[in-house]
């Protein structure tokens, strides 16, 4: 099938005109009219990932690969390396990012993944309600993401309403109406922040957090796939950091 098909129904689902001035989603390599012969799904894009994917592919990341404009490509950037790559194997490329976090992301993560009670989401903040102990409701945090500790901030005993927002939100925290706020990327100014307006914080990391779109879009895309006989194939992005507790390192 041609790529502007998948393109509109993408378009669709979640439109690419909601994304932030500052994004770059959309199609990003790649022309309308190519033909598809497969669809691969990632959170991000990095060299090992491409040399398994087949020639005259589509992949698509939530992560766009280009942010700022190029000013050259000489192959010795993550962006332009990727590009060498994409363009010699005949790979399209569409990246879902705040348009996605808007439409589906942040909720599917709180209620699919963390099994938050959503009570309502605005544009990027999706909200819950809780009536926990704070610690008993960190560890449960920690377990649904699979993080083996947690950084964070704990201005209240008690949890009574919890807003999330994936990947880095902490730019968010003048419109967080909640007592305990899940975001990452959380650094120590935040917390300071945080900690001064009494909003306890839990750093549920970027990767940790946003991962979860692939078997998001998975989900979406597979019934439309199916009846034009492709299948999405989720891809193994790795998380580039490593964590060392007392000398062990742990994924």
């Amino acid at each position: 099938m041609k790529l502007k098909e998948i393109y509109h129904f993408l378009n669709e689902l979640s439109p690419f005109e909601l994304q932030e001035k500052w994004d770059n989603s959309g199609l990003l390599v790649g022309n309308f009219e190519d033909e598809i012969e497969k669809v691969y799904i990632s959170i991000d894009l990095d060299e090992e990932i491409l040399e398994t994917m087949d020639e005259n592919s589509l992949v698509i990341t939530h992560h766009p690969l280009i942010f700022s404009p190029l000013r050259r490509v000489n192959y010795d950037t993550y962006s332009s390396k990727l590009l060498k790559i994409l363009i010699q194997k005949n790979i399209a490329l569409i990246s879902m990012h705040t348009n996605i976090d808007k439409t589906h992301l942040n909720r599917f993560v709180a209620k699919e993944i963390l099994g938050l009670d959503v009570i309502e989401s605005d544009e990027y903040i999706c909200y819950a309600n809780v009536d926990e102990e704070f610690d008993s409701f960190a560890t449960k945090i920690a377990k649904s993401l699979g993080l083996e500790y947690l950084k964070y901030v704990k201005c209240n005993q008690r949890v009574k309403k919890v807003a999330l927002v994936t990947g880095a939100g902490m730019s968010l925290i003048d419109e967080v109406n909640a007592d305990c706020f899940l975001t990452g990327d959380i650094k120590y100014h935040d917390a300071m922040e945080a900690k001064a307006r009494g909003i306890s914080l839990i750093d549920i990391r970027h990767y940790e957090s946003e991962k979860h779109f692939s078997p998001l879009l998975e989900g979406l895309l597979e019934e439309y796939l199916k009846k034009n006989k492709l299948k999405a194939i989720i891809t193994a992005s790795k998380n580039p950091f490593k964590f060392c507790i007392q000398g062990e390192t742990v994924e």
